[in-house]
């Protein structure tokens, strides 16, 4: 079977032709800075959306990494409790793997829309897997948080196992890891520019260095799509993770900087510290 060939987009490009630039760079590095140092006095608010009447595996993953002695305050809600505005009590929320279709139509397009106002006055995203898929401006239930769409839609039911992906330097100097990582793997979205004029550009922090190819997947088809990125919508951070870093073995440590970053902005206000500076979009 001919392999499904890479995207000309992600062929000699990066996060400069794709993603902010300039001002980006400059204020999201300094944004990275100050996470890990000043704000980890401040416990950041976690949401973990979960529908399920015990903590489902994801989310007890995600309440093992953010406890209160590493800087956070983590606690499951429901779809509901979202439609409800419950959301305005946190900074952060986390959309776990398991279905996005299904995540999507139990949040309601009331739920989806409290979502989107959440982030863009200011709050923080966190997708992993599905919660990624959800992010996207890829499907007619995604959120459109993130300039994101999905390559080889086809093959998504790709199986899993385990798999290495990449850091490029800004996923170092946010993630505290550089090199190539093992990491789990569950038929996660491979994440490619999407052409949503009203989105700004996404960075890419790690690509998939080695690929799970079965159910017919083509084989050359994952390696080197985006693995991990980040943006704003509006005010908001966003980041989200195709892999599972939360599982027992990890590595956690990158998600647990994922949420500090993604929380950053709202928890830096509740400490009295002024905002970050709004990164300056290139337009491309």
């Amino acid at each position: 079977m001919k392999a499904c060939p890479m995207p000309s987009s992600l062929t000699g490009r990066t996060a400069v032709t794709f993603g902010f630039v300039g001002l980006f760079i400059v204020v999201m590095n300094e944004t990275d800075r100050t996470c890990r140092a000043e704000d980890r006095g401040v416990a950041v608010r976690v949401a973990i959306c979960d529908d399920s009447k015990k903590p489902g595996k994801g989310p007890a993953n995600l309440l093992r990494i953010l406890t209160p002695d590493s800087g956070f305050s983590a606690e499951r809600i429901t779809s509901e409790e979202i439609r409800r505005g419950r959301l305005d009590g946190f900074d952060v929320l986390i959309m776990p793997g398991g279905s996005g279709s299904k995540q999507a139509e139990r949040l309601q397009a009331s739920g989806r829309e409290k979502i989107r106002e959440f982030v863009r006055s200011g709050g923080g995203y966190v997708g992993i897997c599905a919660g990624s898929y959800l992010a996207s401006s890829h499907y007619d239930w995604s959120l459109g948080l993130i300039n994101a769409r999905v390559w080889d839609r086809a093959h998504w039911a790709r199986g899993g196992g385990e798999v290495s992906i990449r850091m490029k330097d800004p996923g170092w100097q946010l993630l505290g890891r550089g090199g190539s990582i093992p990491v789990h793997y569950n038929q996660g979205p491979l994440m490619v520019p999407d052409d949503e004029s009203s989105l700004p550009g996404y960075e890419v922090l790690a690509t998939f260095d080695s690929e799970v190819a079965s159910k017919g997947a083509q084989p050359g088809s994952m390696t080197g799509t985006h693995a991990i990125i980040r943006s704003m919508f509006g005010e908001g951070h966003v980041i989200c993770y195709s892999p599972h870093p939360e599982v027992a073995g990890g590595p956690n440590d990158l998600i647990a900087a994922g949420v500090r970053w993604a929380g950053h902005g709202r928890s830096r206000a509740r400490a009295g510290r002024s905002p970050p500076s709004k990164p300056v979009s290139s337009g491309i």
